[in-house]
């Protein structure tokens, strides 16, 4: 687990050298034979009903920036954003470090164009968490020496996101897997063999409620997918971070309102990227976007950044001076490190 978080913050020590300069990363040459009208697909969670308006609200800015029309495709398979963006089908996409680099393996011509900042507004902590959670009434069964530890989750009936979820399955996975001396990874995706059952909520969202509603035993998902529905009551950044679902919390977590989780384990995630396909998106219009998303305008929209306690849902967590920042593969090399891709 060690080695995961040592790689992991190096992302950080590697953002200090770069600037939004690295948006200017090689794309296809030449901006003929592009497409006409631009499609940005979204990961399921951020497909949700309330997020609406945040999808909305970025499909119009890159609308204003390129003069093109622009549709939002939702998701409910992580694959089939995977898929849309690596074929072509769709241009543009939020989607997480592991979805990116999967789509960026089907495909080199797809690239991350900007990703956004942590709390000093650069790229120094540019990083949520992934968690390994368990029911807070029953957390104390899984101490070890009186601290929260994996070592009793063996058995267990555990609910992932997706198996190509960065934060839902692949650091989370690639931790225990580390911890238990698991040589074969699908073993963990599999019942009846690590774990009694494994389950996978298809969503940061639906992992969570697997959990607080009974259905798992433990779960993992990340933070800033829940955060517009809940929140961290302590030190969010390590074991024993407690998560209290809002009491007027919606769908999906409208029957496990006021419910809380303890985390066993907390792991850094580099945030995730606006990602095109560069084949089917101008250097031009590439150049144009970021130069938008960059701009005061779209910084201080609350559509876009948004406290956690807003009551607008944003299309991204506000913390302190969080903006996009253009960033291109480059930042990405601890994740490519980490997943082996």
């Amino acid at each position: 687990m060690k080695s995961l978080k040592t790689s992991l913050f190096a992302a950080g020590i590697l953002g200090l050298a770069l600037t939004a300069a690295g948006c200017s990363s090689n794309h296809a040459a030449g901006d003929s034979a592009k497409a006409k009208s631009l499609t940005v697909v979204f990961l399921p969670g951020d497909s949700a009903k309330e997020a609406g308006p945040a999808r909305t609200a970025l499909a119009h800015e890159i609308s204003k920036a390129t003069g093109k029309k622009v549709d939002v495709k939702t998701t409910t398979d992580y694959n089939v954003a995977i898929q849309a963006i690596s074929s072509g089908k769709a241009q543009l996409a939020l989607m997480g470090p592991d979805s990116y680099i999967q789509a960026h393996k089907q495909n080199a011509a797809v690239a991350p164009i900007l990703t956004y900042s942590g709390k000093s507004g650069t790229l120094k902590d540019a990083q949520y968490h992934s968690y390994v959670m368990v029911p807070k009434d029953k957390a104390s069964q899984y101490k070890v020496n009186g601290k929260y530890s994996l070592q009793k989750i063996k058995g267990k009936r555990m609910s992932f996101v997706s198996n190509t979820s960065t934060s839902g399955f692949a650091i989370p996975a690639g931790a225990i897997a580390t911890a238990f001396k698991v040589s074969n990874k699908d073993d963990l995706q599999q019942s009846g063999k690590f774990f009694s059952k494994v389950l996978f909520g298809g969503s940061h969202q639906g992992s969570a409620v697997n959990l607080l509603k009974g259905d798992a035993d433990v779960a993992a998902f990340d933070d800033m997918d829940l955060v517009s529905y809940g929140k961290f009551t302590n030190d969010s950044t390590k074991a024993g971070a407690d998560f209290k679902v809002n009491a007027n919390a919606p769908a999906p977590f409208n029957s496990v309102r006021g419910k809380e989780s303890i985390a066993l384990a907390a792991y850094p995630v580099q945030n995730e990227p606006i990602a095109v396909n560069s084949k089917m998106v101008s250097k031009s219009d590439i150049n144009k976007i970021v130069k938008r998303l960059t701009s005061k305008a779209v910084t201080n929209n609350p559509k876009f950044f948004a406290p956690s306690d807003a009551k607008v849902h944003s299309l991204l967590p506000k913390d302190g001076n969080t903006q996009f920042i253009g960033i291109s593969d480059k930042w990405y090399a601890p994740t490519h490190k980490v997943l082996g891709e």
